[in-house]
């Protein structure tokens, strides 16, 4: 059995599948609070300025690290890893670290299983967004979430969206590819991969306007190998509090 999996004999006789099923009846209120720092590197680049005059091209080494990762994602059916957040506020200089599980699949499915501080899931299937918090029995359901305004500093991990149109790409230290987008967003400053030889992305960094860093270490990465479709439900007891969008 694969690490945060659970079998059905783990799961409460009461649970239900969220993303197999929507919600009905629910009493919704407030909004999700934590999706931002686990996305923050998808932040949306829809309706932003006009994108600013083009810059140079960038040197052959950016670009061809560039394709690189594009091919090796679009390469990639599913993906399994362990991952590290490292969140690093810019006022106080206070960090929160957090560890668990990602997976990912195509079409459009992603999955954060987080162990610690506290437990949370995070699951985007399509247009449908849940995110669980046991501890507080709370769910987050979001029908419509607009998955295709992710921007492409996520959504090349599943083989969609494109590095070079979305960002200006330049090389950093050894290994390190920089992505600075073309549309002004103080949501996304800058956006730093670590790469290997072979165009598989082992860390990402990504400094929003304020200058706050969110940073994501990917390990012992695990690749097509061959993630179901159930991989990505979320299951969470009947009674769980149901909290909806904003004004919804």
């Amino acid at each position: 059995m694969r690490r945060g999996a659970s079998s059905a004999s783990d799961r409460p006789a009461s649970a239900c599948s969220l993303n197999a099923a929507a919600g009905r009846g629910v009493d919704y209120n407030g909004a999700m609070r934590a999706l931002v720092a686990i996305l923050a590197l998808s932040q949306a680049l829809a309706g932003q300025p006009p994108a600013p005059p083009p810059e140079p091209p960038p040197a052959a080494e950016a670009r061809d690290r560039a394709r690189a990762v594009q091919a090796f994602y679009e390469r990639t059916r599913d993906l399994e890893a362990a991952f590290v957040q490292t969140y690093s506020y810019a006022a106080g200089g206070r960090r929160q670290v957090s560890r668990g599980t990602l997976r990912l699949k195509k079409p459009g499915r992603m999955r954060w299983d987080y162990r610690s501080p506290e437990a949370k899931t995070v699951a985007v299937v399509g247009s449908r967004l849940v995110q669980w918090e046991p501890e507080a029995n709370q769910v987050y359901v979001d029908e419509h979430f607009d998955a295709t305004a992710m921007s492409a500093a996520v959504t090349f991990l599943l083989g969609q969206g494109r590095l070079e149109s979305e960002f200006h790409v330049a090389s950093g230290p050894p290994g390190q590819l920089v992505l600075r987008p073309r549309r002004p967003d103080p949501r996304v400053e800058s956006v730093t991969l670590t790469v290997g030889p072979d165009g598989q992305v082992t860390a990402t960094r990504v400094e929003d306007g304020q200058g706050n860093v969110n940073q994501v270490e990917l390990q012992d990465i695990r690749r097509n190998v061959g993630l179901k479709d159930s991989d990505f439900e979320v299951r969470v007891p009947k009674d769980a509090h149901r909290v909806s969008p904003p004004g919804r």
